[in-house]
């Protein structure tokens, strides 16, 4: 059973993860070289993980194709949303939202990878679904 403890022990460790993947190659790289370490990081972990994952967007009553992928998905729970910018806009936690919403997962992580401090430029995103999970 997923519950709120398990998703919080769960974002700790990516969390972890991508705090490795900045203090081994620091700012100022690409997002996809990034996107390989932390894949290698969460790997090593053990945990089950997928990449540049499609989202369906459900318009009305219908399923329609468009170019929306997300960067990571974690244990079928958690999307994380990588970055590489100097500053983190307003439209990147519409993103992850959105993925979360679409998707129906609980919850999101946005880090930027592009600071001096990666804590610092992260973000944390819960919805509704989080919400109806036992403690």
């Amino acid at each position: 059973m997923v519950t709120k403890s398990y998703i919080n022990e769960l974002s700790f460790k990516l969390i972890h993860a991508a705090i490795e993947v900045h203090k081994e190659l620091g700012p100022g790289l690409l997002e996809s070289v990034y996107q390989k370490c932390y894949n290698h990081e969460i790997k090593s972990m053990g945990l089950s993980f997928q990449t540049q994952v499609w989202v369906p967007v459900k318009y009305k009553t219908i399923e329609l194709e468009c170019d929306l992928r997300l960067d990571v998905i974690v244990e079928d729970l958690i999307i994380i949303e990588l970055k590489a910018v100097e500053l983190l806009h307003p439209v990147y936690d519409a993103q992850v939202l959105s993925y979360m919403k679409l998707l129906q997962k609980p919850k999101g992580l946005l880090f930027n990878f592009h600071s001096d401090n990666i804590t610092k430029n992260m973000r944390t995103f819960v919805n509704d679904y989080y919400g109806t999970l036992p403690e």
